[in-house]
Protein backbone atom coordinates (compact mmCIF):
# COMPACT_ATOMS: atom_id res chain seq x y z
CA UNK A 1 0.00 0.00 0.00
CA UNK A 2 2.88 2.35 1.06
CA UNK A 3 4.25 1.44 -2.42
CA UNK A 4 1.41 2.24 -4.38
CA UNK A 5 0.77 5.74 -2.54
CA UNK A 6 4.62 6.51 -3.36
CA UNK A 7 3.81 5.73 -6.87
CA UNK A 8 0.41 8.00 -7.22
CA UNK A 9 2.38 11.19 -5.57
CA UNK A 10 4.89 11.14 -8.48
CA UNK A 11 2.39 10.35 -11.04
CA UNK A 12 0.97 13.61 -9.48
CA UNK A 13 3.98 15.54 -9.64
CA UNK A 14 4.81 14.26 -13.11
CA UNK A 15 1.64 15.29 -14.28
CA UNK A 16 1.51 18.60 -13.06
CA UNK A 17 2.87 20.29 -15.94
CA UNK A 18 0.79 18.46 -18.43
CA UNK A 19 -1.97 19.23 -17.04
CA UNK A 20 -1.18 23.12 -15.91
CA UNK A 21 -0.90 22.98 -20.13
CA UNK A 22 -4.54 21.22 -19.95
CA UNK A 23 -6.09 23.65 -17.87
CA UNK A 24 -4.80 26.72 -20.33
CA UNK A 25 -5.06 25.42 -23.62
CA UNK A 26 -7.66 26.38 -26.34
CA UNK A 27 -10.14 23.53 -26.32
CA UNK A 28 -8.83 21.73 -23.57
CA UNK A 29 -9.43 23.87 -21.26
CA UNK A 30 -12.23 25.31 -22.41
CA UNK A 31 -15.91 24.02 -21.34
CA UNK A 32 -16.49 22.38 -24.17
CA UNK A 33 -14.17 19.80 -23.14
CA UNK A 34 -15.67 17.98 -19.67
CA UNK A 35 -13.61 17.95 -16.60
CA UNK A 36 -13.65 14.25 -16.45
CA UNK A 37 -11.96 13.93 -19.52
CA UNK A 38 -9.21 16.77 -18.97
CA UNK A 39 -8.66 14.77 -15.33
CA UNK A 40 -8.25 11.40 -17.66
CA UNK A 41 -6.24 12.93 -20.33
CA UNK A 42 -3.92 14.87 -17.37
CA UNK A 43 -3.34 11.20 -15.26
CA UNK A 44 -2.63 9.63 -18.38
CA UNK A 45 0.01 11.99 -20.26
CA UNK A 46 1.69 11.61 -16.32
CA UNK A 47 1.49 8.16 -16.26
CA UNK A 48 2.76 7.86 -19.93
CA UNK A 49 5.53 10.57 -18.66
CA UNK A 50 6.32 8.17 -15.88
CA UNK A 51 7.62 5.32 -17.88
CA UNK A 52 9.82 7.71 -20.25
CA UNK A 53 11.25 10.07 -17.76
CA UNK A 54 13.01 9.36 -14.14
CA UNK A 55 10.53 10.74 -11.47
CA UNK A 56 11.69 12.69 -8.20
CA UNK A 57 12.56 10.81 -5.43
CA UNK A 58 10.52 9.88 -2.66
CA UNK A 59 12.98 12.38 -0.55
CA UNK A 60 12.39 15.44 -3.03
CA UNK A 61 8.80 14.54 -2.85
CA UNK A 62 8.49 14.53 1.04
CA UNK A 63 10.56 17.59 2.26
CA UNK A 64 10.37 20.94 1.35
CA UNK A 65 11.84 20.87 -1.97
CA UNK A 66 8.61 19.71 -3.51
CA UNK A 67 6.96 23.40 -3.31
CA UNK A 68 9.04 25.25 -5.82
CA UNK A 69 9.61 21.93 -7.79
CA UNK A 70 5.63 22.14 -7.84
CA UNK A 71 5.66 26.03 -8.68
CA UNK A 72 8.02 25.48 -11.39
CA UNK A 73 6.26 22.62 -13.01
CA UNK A 74 2.87 24.93 -13.21
CA UNK A 75 4.97 27.67 -14.46
CA UNK A 76 5.92 25.23 -17.41
CA UNK A 77 2.67 24.12 -18.59
CA UNK A 78 0.63 27.07 -17.82
CA UNK A 79 3.45 29.39 -20.05
CA UNK A 80 3.13 26.96 -22.47
CA UNK A 81 -0.43 26.94 -22.58
CA UNK A 82 -1.03 30.66 -22.21
CA UNK A 83 0.96 31.18 -24.83
CA UNK A 84 -0.89 28.99 -27.36
CA UNK A 85 -4.10 30.39 -26.31
CA UNK A 86 -2.70 33.65 -27.50
CA UNK A 87 -1.17 32.45 -30.80
CA UNK A 88 -4.78 30.32 -31.15
CA UNK A 89 -6.62 33.64 -30.56
CA UNK A 90 -5.56 34.83 -33.97
CA UNK A 91 -8.91 33.74 -36.10
CA UNK A 92 -11.10 35.42 -33.36
CA UNK A 93 -9.48 38.64 -33.71
CA UNK A 94 -9.94 38.16 -37.59
CA UNK A 95 -13.79 37.59 -36.93
CA UNK A 96 -14.72 40.44 -34.67
CA UNK A 97 -12.72 42.70 -37.20
CA UNK A 98 -14.20 41.71 -40.25
CA UNK A 99 -17.61 41.56 -38.13
CA UNK A 100 -17.16 45.01 -37.12
CA UNK A 101 -16.62 45.57 -40.51
CA UNK A 102 -19.43 44.51 -42.38
CA UNK A 103 -22.12 45.56 -39.65
CA UNK A 104 -22.28 42.14 -38.37
CA UNK A 105 -20.63 43.14 -34.68
CA UNK A 106 -24.48 43.03 -33.88
CA UNK A 107 -24.99 39.09 -34.21
CA UNK A 108 -23.46 38.01 -31.24
CA UNK A 109 -23.91 34.83 -29.56
CA UNK A 110 -22.85 32.89 -26.51
CA UNK A 111 -19.23 31.77 -27.04
CA UNK A 112 -18.98 27.51 -25.42
CA UNK A 113 -15.42 28.12 -24.78
CA UNK A 114 -16.09 31.06 -22.27
CA UNK A 115 -18.84 33.04 -20.65
CA UNK A 116 -19.11 36.04 -22.86
CA UNK A 117 -20.61 36.84 -26.06
CA UNK A 118 -18.44 37.15 -29.20
CA UNK A 119 -19.51 37.73 -33.08
CA UNK A 120 -20.67 34.73 -35.05
CA UNK A 121 -18.06 35.26 -37.76
CA UNK A 122 -15.37 34.94 -35.10
CA UNK A 123 -16.74 32.04 -33.95
CA UNK A 124 -16.91 30.71 -37.51
CA UNK A 125 -13.43 30.95 -38.05
CA UNK A 126 -12.36 29.97 -34.35
CA UNK A 127 -14.31 26.44 -35.17
CA UNK A 128 -12.69 26.07 -38.57
CA UNK A 129 -9.98 26.41 -36.87
CA UNK A 130 -10.36 23.80 -34.68
CA UNK A 131 -11.20 21.45 -37.51
CA UNK A 132 -8.09 22.06 -39.59
CA UNK A 133 -5.74 22.02 -36.13
CA UNK A 134 -7.20 18.75 -35.46
CA UNK A 135 -7.38 17.76 -39.11
CA UNK A 136 -3.60 17.72 -39.49
CA UNK A 137 -2.76 16.58 -36.48
CA UNK A 138 -1.71 19.65 -34.59
CA UNK A 139 -2.83 18.10 -30.95
CA UNK A 140 -0.47 15.58 -31.04
CA UNK A 141 2.31 17.80 -32.51
CA UNK A 142 1.76 19.95 -29.44
CA UNK A 143 1.22 16.46 -26.96
CA UNK A 144 4.51 15.36 -28.33
CA UNK A 145 6.32 19.20 -27.51
CA UNK A 146 4.53 19.16 -23.81
CA UNK A 147 6.47 15.36 -23.82
CA UNK A 148 9.53 16.38 -25.33
CA UNK A 149 9.91 19.41 -22.74
CA UNK A 150 10.25 16.58 -19.85
CA UNK A 151 13.87 15.73 -21.27
CA UNK A 152 14.71 19.69 -22.68
CA UNK A 153 13.49 20.89 -19.40
CA UNK A 154 13.60 18.26 -16.82
CA UNK A 155 11.89 18.41 -13.57
CA UNK A 156 13.84 20.94 -11.16
CA UNK A 157 15.90 22.30 -13.96
CA UNK A 158 16.18 26.03 -13.64
CA UNK A 159 14.39 27.98 -15.88
CA UNK A 160 15.11 31.40 -17.81
CA UNK A 161 12.21 33.93 -16.81
CA UNK A 162 13.17 36.18 -18.77
CA UNK A 163 12.38 33.62 -21.91
CA UNK A 164 9.31 32.97 -20.92
CA UNK A 165 8.35 36.69 -20.42
CA UNK A 166 9.35 37.46 -23.98
CA UNK A 167 7.43 34.64 -25.83
CA UNK A 168 4.27 36.13 -24.11
CA UNK A 169 5.12 39.52 -25.79
CA UNK A 170 6.34 37.87 -28.93
CA UNK A 171 2.88 35.73 -29.03
CA UNK A 172 0.97 38.52 -28.79
CA UNK A 173 2.76 40.37 -31.86
CA UNK A 174 2.37 36.88 -34.03
CA UNK A 175 -1.42 36.92 -32.95
CA UNK A 176 -1.77 40.19 -34.53
CA UNK A 177 0.79 39.75 -37.72
CA UNK A 178 -1.83 36.99 -38.56
CA UNK A 179 -4.97 38.41 -37.59
CA UNK A 180 -4.29 41.19 -39.79
CA UNK A 181 -2.76 39.01 -42.76
CA UNK A 182 -6.29 36.70 -42.75
CA UNK A 183 -8.56 39.59 -42.32
CA UNK A 184 -6.95 42.39 -44.16
CA UNK A 185 -8.52 41.19 -47.70
CA UNK A 186 -11.62 40.87 -46.64
CA UNK A 187 -11.87 44.59 -45.02
CA UNK A 188 -9.67 46.09 -48.23
CA UNK A 189 -12.63 44.61 -50.34
CA UNK A 190 -15.68 46.05 -48.05
CA UNK A 191 -13.92 49.44 -47.78
CA UNK A 192 -13.79 49.60 -51.79
CA UNK A 193 -17.51 48.60 -51.06
CA UNK A 194 -18.39 51.06 -48.73
CA UNK A 195 -16.36 53.90 -50.85
CA UNK A 196 -18.74 53.05 -53.76
CA UNK A 197 -22.04 53.23 -51.74
CA UNK A 198 -21.13 56.58 -50.51
CA UNK A 199 -20.34 57.85 -53.86
CA UNK A 200 -23.71 56.72 -55.27
CA UNK A 201 -25.82 58.22 -52.17
CA UNK A 202 -24.32 61.04 -52.43
CA UNK A 203 -25.10 61.45 -56.15
CA UNK A 204 -28.64 59.68 -55.08
CA UNK A 205 -29.71 60.64 -51.44
CA UNK A 206 -32.89 58.67 -51.75
CA UNK A 207 -30.73 55.59 -51.69
CA UNK A 208 -30.14 56.10 -48.42
CA UNK A 209 -27.32 53.90 -46.28
CA UNK A 210 -30.06 51.80 -44.25
CA UNK A 211 -31.95 50.62 -47.67
CA UNK A 212 -29.19 50.72 -50.12
CA UNK A 213 -25.71 50.38 -48.33
CA UNK A 214 -26.72 47.93 -45.42
CA UNK A 215 -27.82 44.53 -47.57
CA UNK A 216 -25.25 44.88 -49.76
CA UNK A 217 -22.31 44.73 -47.21
CA UNK A 218 -23.42 42.45 -45.34
CA UNK A 219 -24.46 40.36 -48.82
CA UNK A 220 -20.86 41.17 -49.83
CA UNK A 221 -19.72 40.07 -46.98
CA UNK A 222 -20.99 36.76 -47.11
CA UNK A 223 -19.84 36.43 -50.62
CA UNK A 224 -16.15 37.33 -49.57
CA UNK A 225 -16.40 34.68 -47.03
CA UNK A 226 -17.40 31.54 -49.16
CA UNK A 227 -14.40 32.79 -51.52
CA UNK A 228 -11.97 32.61 -48.86
CA UNK A 229 -13.08 29.25 -47.47
CA UNK A 230 -9.22 27.42 -49.25
CA UNK A 231 -7.17 30.58 -48.44
CA UNK A 232 -8.63 30.87 -44.99
CA UNK A 233 -8.16 27.04 -44.92
CA UNK A 234 -4.61 27.10 -45.86
CA UNK A 235 -4.00 30.41 -43.39
CA UNK A 236 -4.92 27.74 -40.66
CA UNK A 237 -2.94 25.27 -41.88
CA UNK A 238 0.45 27.93 -41.93
CA UNK A 239 -1.08 29.02 -38.24
CA UNK A 240 -0.98 25.80 -36.61
CA UNK A 241 2.67 25.00 -38.09
CA UNK A 242 3.69 28.60 -36.94
CA UNK A 243 2.37 27.52 -33.24
CA UNK A 244 4.29 24.50 -33.14
CA UNK A 245 7.69 25.76 -34.00
CA UNK A 246 6.86 28.57 -31.88
CA UNK A 247 6.31 26.67 -28.45
CA UNK A 248 8.75 24.24 -29.77
CA UNK A 249 11.40 27.19 -29.94
CA UNK A 250 9.58 28.59 -26.02
CA UNK A 251 10.81 25.06 -24.94
CA UNK A 252 13.92 25.14 -25.40
CA UNK A 253 14.38 28.82 -24.70
CA UNK A 254 13.55 27.84 -21.27
CA UNK A 255 16.45 25.92 -20.73
CA UNK A 256 19.18 27.23 -23.54
CA UNK A 257 18.32 30.59 -22.27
Amino acid sequence: MQDLLDWLLQVLVMNLRAGAFLLSAPFFGSRMLPLQIRIILSFALGAFVMSQVEAPTMAVLTSFQVIPLILQELAIGLCVGLTFTILFASAGLAGEKIASSSGLSFSMQVDPSGSGQTPVVSQILTLFLLVIFFSINGHLLVFALILESYTVVPIGAPLVLDGMIQAGIDAAGLMFDFASSMMLPIVAVLLIINLAIGIITKSAPQLNLFSFGFPITIFSVFVLLTLSITPFAWAFSDLTNAIVDFLRTLIEGMQNG
